[in-house]
């Protein structure tokens, strides 16, 4: 028998794990984290469409994890369509299962802390730590190789 439980938190599986040897039942779980590895990154850009992607490669290479709004402005001209679409591709991928539910957005928009009211974005950022794993996925991209199989999709990380 084989029983899937996804979302559980760690605290939850070993509970269960704890419940199962108490009936002398083998049970292993196998959990997977939200957050970003180079996998998930190199998915994640591979999705976006081509406005979207060069909007994230601007924040990673040119802003090195910030970059002023009107920067990519003056590039990409409107910024709504490329900004919603970094968004809907996290919410694609938890639905296909290539990632875990509470996988953060990795480019989010920065709003002006003296006119919070005022809804236009004056910078995109992405957290420092997350930078380096989105450059090696940009790498793999750029290469060519390290392309993910479009039906995997058990949302745990493999190696190309």
């Amino acid at each position: 028998m084989e029983i899937i439980i996804k979302g559980a938190s760690e605290e939850f599986a070993e509970k269960l794990v704890a419940l199962a040897a108490q009936h002398h039942a083998e049970l292993s779980i196998s959990t997977v984290r939200p957050g970003w590895t180079v996998d998930r990154a190199e998915r994640y850009l591979r999705d976006l469409t081509a406005g979207s992607r060069r909007m994230a490669e601007m924040v990673i290479v040119d802003g090195d994890g910030y970059i002023e709004a009107d920067h990519l402005r003056r590039v990409l001209n409107a910024l709504n369509g490329p900004s919603n679409g970094l968004k809907r591709a996290v919410d694609r991928g938890v639905r296909k299962g290539w990632w875990p539910e509470g996988t953060p957005q990795p480019v989010t928009p920065v709003s002006d802390p003296n006119n919070p009211s005022w809804h236009q974005n004056i910078a995109y950022q992405m957290d420092r730590e997350l930078v380096p794993v989105f450059r090696e996925a940009l790498t793999r991209i750029a290469k060519g190789g390290g392309s993910l199989p479009a039906d995997d999709q058990d949302g745990e990380d493999k190696k190309p």
